[in-house]
């Protein structure tokens, strides 16, 4: 099949994938002999899209699994979605709410069918857009963490858990969200700093017409105080310590309480004790043994605790009720505007209330031990390292997981009761009656189980945990976890924890932690600042008006969208262009670096699909000096010259610098290499050489040119394939049988290994080549000639080297011969660039006043340069506070200025001895 004259990102991506994923290429080998590599993919939301992190992430795990696969390893890309409890039953109802129907006038049989038949219908587009991304996970073994293995997986490990006794149920104080009605964990809540008032309220000393003067921010929960506190050291009030004020409102009587807790410095220096409704209340309530009083209903309003007239109120109606009734009373002293920390779900926005509930609880103290000295030990690592500290952190500071969730959606939790609240977990409704012993009627528990309690299973579940498979003895430790920084708590850690004390072996034995994907000014994307890039959009493009469109509908706040489509407008006048998927692997790649945070820039995606189009036409360019042409596959003598040796070496280079970037995760250096490899020596200069040789008579010189261009680009493609996997597919398919190596897939074809055969001799001898072309290259821009004008060189230097450049720097740099001269013979007036022993000079007829005249004013505008580089790195200010790289940057600019002015000065001596 003959190559296309232009590379065509969509018709070979439609192509090549159906026929990867049909042959089963995508398959671990299970060849014991063979070391095994295995990545766990984060389990996306089912209810999600590709964004941009998942786009950077699937980018990377899929370069070092192709990577593996392509060095012989058994290789696994472990595949899934994750239910996502909450985040799916919003989805749901709000398509019901729509219908002006509820989950509650369906029931929940009914309810949980409506979700798994919008499961069917909507939850496979991300695994279709991972497709589109040119990811190679073994999707026969995709998962679903409800699915019946995992469901079955789940429910043993609850049940052993609360065999253990590590799963325990309780009334404790959680985060609960109003709105959705259940608890969320603390790293579902969200804090942010909001206006708000600091109420100073006066509680009557019973037996005394003195008041004590609290300050809150939450004067509707005073309904469910117990005490209020001092610090037991406050002069102030050590005399009313174990009195009792009234409380205002429930007119009930409470005690004045000491504790350290109370900061003497905040307000009055008196705190109300709520311990249902605070959680460091709560601390203080157990230490004094303060009976706790739930005055809120679940959908947080005033329950049958509160007095009669306040009942059925929401929280901030009763706010306001409290507050009239208290300055009615002359007991509301004051209300001064406040800054405070407002918690909100991640998932509704609602202001979450701590509040007193039943729960279920996991012990988690002892687990975490074992967690922390896994990596204390060397089992575990993680990548930057910076990310221990935190992972120590919150491992140090545990506290007992609440594992179950109000929902309907989700993994339900595996115990029954029977009418006398007796409990009874089980793994079946049949193992709860053998429990109960008769055939009294059970109930089962209404609550689910965390989204996270399931994922935290992820990475031996889906290897067949609890059969002992091969898989499980094949996979586990998995090789590494690529993930954000953000779910080191959610996820990570808890893997950690529940891999260890089920099957004894760390999850995966390295965690590379990438940074966020943001904009090009290097802030977060989000569908509010209308800054979100969908990767679908950058890989087949979008017009304008669409891309408004998406970017304007389903905004929280409609009143944004003008703002947004206004910036959308300026920053894409023509929408945004198709850069297929190589392309935009190839930036990603090219910006994952250690530790930083990723701006994606638009010109660089464009920048790297002008690499696939130069990688596509030098192929072009090989494959049609190649056909019916003797490239040394049946044999013969081949004459390599030094500019074969070089792309050699520097090939052998390359592959050593992609094989230390994928072992050290920087993917960033890998596609460096790769594109200098590519760019600036094969294409920029072996292939112009290649040009010349190919003209020679001698069949052993051009035999051996054509067998390198087609052995080193061949190569090439397959060190290029795990980050740009399309293009090098359907170029490789062309160029491997030229270079003997076919098959049916670049995929399994060997990637290639690094010997350490550099050719010193070769490189120097390129290296002053390459000197020699550029200096005159230097010349013909120094004199403004037409690129079409062809002029003598005159050189002087050694006779055989220059003789052996001659036919390269001809055609190079433009020349209609060289010539060899001694140094009295270089044309009189002519700019001489030397390099080395070596002088050069154009023999062009040079007017000498006007190039004097061009001299003066270059060197006038040089040192105009360097004055502003001078001043500028002597202003102390610049120096201490603009980043170091951009000190070293102009520093490089002063010494390059400096360099430049000297040249010019020898020109104009020189001219100068001639009288002008």
């Amino acid at each position: 099949m003959e190559l296309a004259k232009s590379f065509e990102p969509r018709e070979i991506e439609s192509r090549w994938y159906p026929r990867w994923e049909y042959a089963g290429y995508f398959k671990p080998s299970m060849d014991a002999s063979r070391p095994a590599y295995c990545i766990m993919l984060p389990p996306p939301n089912v209810t999600g899209t590709l964004h941009m992190g998942h786009a950077f992430q699937h980018t990377l795990m899929d370069a070092l699994i192709r990577y593996h696969r392509m060095q012989g390893d058994n290789t696994l890309w472990q595949p899934g979605t994750d239910h996502a409890g909450i985040a799916t039953q919003i989805v749901v109802e709000r398509q019901l709410d729509a219908q002006k129907i509820s989950r509650h006038d369906l029931g929940r049989e009914k309810f949980l069918a409506k979700v798994w038949e919008w499961k069917q219908h909507s939850g496979s587009t991300i695994t279709r857009q991972m497709r589109r991304l040119g990811t190679s996970p073994d999707w026969g073994r995709e998962r679903f963490t409800m699915d019946e293995g995992l469901s079955k997986a789940v429910t043993e490990v609850f049940v052993r858990l609360y065999e253990e006794g590590l799963i325990y149920r309780g009334k404790r104080l959680v985060n609960w969200d109003p709105v959705l009605q259940t608890a969320v964990s603390d790293l579902e809540v969200v804090s942010q700093e909001e206006d708000g008032t600091l109420w100073h309220i006066r509680y009557p000393i019973e037996g005394s017409a003195d008041v004590l003067e609290i300050a809150t921010t939450r004067p509707e929960t005073l309904l469910g105080d117990t005490a209020v506190a001092v610090h037991p050291e406050d002069p102030r009030y050590q005399h009313l310590i174990g009195r009792h004020v009234r409380l205002p409102i429930a007119e009930r009587t409470i005690p004045v309480i000491a504790d350290t807790y109370v900061d003497p410095q905040f307000g009055t220096g008196v705190v109300k004790i709520t311990p249902a409704h605070d959680f460091n209340d709560y601390a203080v309530g157990q230490r004094h043994h303060l009976a706790p009083i739930n005055i809120f209903t679940p959908d947080a309003k005033i329950n049958e605790f509160g007095p009669t007239e306040y009942q059925g109120l929401d929280r901030y109606a009763a706010r306001s009720r409290i507050l009239e009734d208290l300055e009615r009373r002359g007991l509301l002293a004051a209300a001064k505007p406040h800054k405070l920390m407002v918690p909100r779900g991640d998932r509704s926005h609602a202001v979450v209330e701590p509040m007193l509930t039943d729960q279920w609880f996991m012990a988690m103290e002892g687990l975490a031990k074992q967690a922390l000295a896994a990596v204390q030990n060397g089992e575990l690592r993680f990548v930057p390292d910076n990310w221990t500290a935190t992972y120590n952190q919150w491992l140090t500071n545990i506290q007992d997981w609440c594992i179950s969730r109000q929902l309907w959606w989700g993994h339900r939790i595996p115990a029954w009761y029977d009418d006398a609240g007796n409990l009874f977990v089980a793994r079946s409704e049949a193992d709860a009656r053998t429990q109960c012993g008769d055939d009294r009627p059970l109930f089962q528990d209404e609550d689910v189980l965390d989204t996270w309690f399931s994922s935290a299973l992820w990475p031996f579940t889906t290897l067949g945990w609890p059969e002992n498979t091969p898989e499980l003895t094949a996979f586990l430790p998995t090789s590494v976890l690529v993930t954000g920084f953000d779910i080191i708590f959610f996820w990570v850690a808890r893997m950690v924890m529940m891999s260890l004390h089920f099957t004894g072996k760390v999850p995966f034995r390295e965690v590379y932690v990438t940074g966020l994907v943001r904009d090009a000014e290097g802030h977060k994307m989000s569908k509010s600042k209308g800054n979100v890039l969908d990767p679908i959009d950058l890989i087949d493009g979008i017009g304008l008006d669409e891309l408004v469109g998406k970017r304007t509908s389903g905004l929280m706040n409609p009143k944004d969208a003008p703002a947004i489509e206004r910036r959308t407008r300026q920053e894409f006048p023509a929408g945004i262009p198709a850069f297929g998927t190589d392309a935009l692997r190839f930036t990603f790649a090219s910006l994952a670096t250690h530790g930083r945070d990723i701006k994606f820039d638009l010109q660089r995606a464009d920048g790297y699909r002008n690499f696939c189009n130069k990688l596509w036409n030098a192929t072009r360019f090989v494959l049609m000096n190649l056909q019916g042409a003797d490239s040394g596959r049946e044999g013969g003598t081949m004459a390599l010259s030094f500019a074969d040796r070089w792309i050699h070496s520097r090939f052998e280079q390359a592959k050593q610098e992609v094989s230390d970037a994928f072992a050290q995760y920087r993917f960033d250096l890998a596609a460096r290499a790769v594109y200098e490899f590519v760019w600036d020596e094969y294409c920029d200069w072996y292939l112009e050489l290649a040009k010349v040789q190919l003209q020679t008579n001698d069949a052993a010189k051009s035999r051996a040119t054509r067998h390198t261009l087609a052995s080193v680009l061949e190569a090439t493609l397959r060190l290029a394939h795990p980050l740009i996997p399309f293009i090098t597919e359907e170029l490789w398919q062309q160029v491997a049988p030229q270079a003997g190596t076919a098959g049916p897939s670049i995929m399994l074809a060997a990637f290639p290994r690094p010997t350490g055969m550099l050719d010193a001799a070769a490189e120097a001898e390129m290296g002053q080549f390459k000197a020699l072309a550029e200096a005159v290259r230097a010349l013909r821009s120094a004199m403004s000639l037409s690129p079409a004008q062809k002029v003598p060189l005159a050189a002087v230097g050694d006779t055989s080297t220059l003789m052996r450049f001659a036919p390269y720097l001809s055609a190079l740099a433009r020349l209609s011969a060289v010539k060899i001269v001694s140094d009295d013979a270089l044309p009189s007036g002519a700019p001489v660039e030397i390099v080395g022993a070596y002088k050069l000079a154009l023999e062009v007829e040079v007017d000498l006043a006007a190039e004097a005249a061009r001299l003066d004013k270059e060197m006038a505008r040089i040192a105009a340069e360097i004055a502003k580089a001078e001043a500028k790195l002597a202003n102390t200010n610049f120096v201490a506070r603009a980043p170091e790289t951009v000190v070293a940057q102009e520093k490089q600019r002063l010494a390059d200025f400096n360099a430049t002015l000297e040249k010019l000065k020898l020109q104009r001596a020189r001219l100068g001895r001639m009288g002008t």
